[in-house]
């Protein structure tokens, strides 16, 4: 963990989680930002979240609850498969991006930041979340339980893919 100080008077703190999964990198990124998977990992965090975007470098990133409030990102660097960085700017409210409460409470700037790193048969995922103190603890609970269940998805569809394989082929 690392110390960023983005703001004259505030400091956040880069925290830092990672698992490795037995999964090619390529079913770790879907599973990570597909529609259909994406609420269920992050559940732990978010009940019944969504994100939108274009997943282009550059574009707004929406990250909803399902009442549609959330927060507003920027993807300030994309590589598929491999690497994304969000750059948290705001909170929507009422449908309309507001800057002014993550200016205030110092988090404005702060990053997300997500890589997977392919080892042998499996992949490394590491995420590294800005936060400031107040939310420390909460994203220290609830991170390694977002990405227990990350493993798990990712896992499991490995496994019914070899499965599918196997039996394909007539070798069951």
């Amino acid at each position: 963990m690392s110390q960023i100080d983005y703001h004259k008077n505030t400091i956040m703190e880069r925290l830092q989680f990672s698992t490795t999964i037995h999964a090619p990198r390529e079913r770790v990124w879907k599973t990570l930002w597909g529609k259909d998977t994406y609420a269920e990992w992050t559940s732990p965090i978010t009940q019944n979240g969504s994100i939108q975007t274009d997943w282009k470098k550059g574009s707004s990133v929406l990250f909803l609850d399902k009442q549609g409030y959330g927060m507003v990102s920027e993807i300030a660097d994309l590589k598929p498969n491999e690497f994304v960085s969000f750059k948290h700017e705001g909170m929507l409210k009422d449908g309309e991006a507001e800057t002014a409460v993550a200016i205030a409470e110092g988090w404005y700037g702060a990053r997300e930041n997500y890589s997977l790193r392919s080892i042998e048969d499996m992949t490394e995922v590491i995420i590294e979340h800005d936060v400031t103190g107040e939310n420390k603890a909460r994203f220290m609970e609830l991170w390694p339980k977002a990405l227990q269940r990350l493993k798990e998805m990712c896992e499991d569809t490995a496994e019914a893919a070899v499965a599918d394989n196997i039996h394909a082929r007539g070798l069951s």
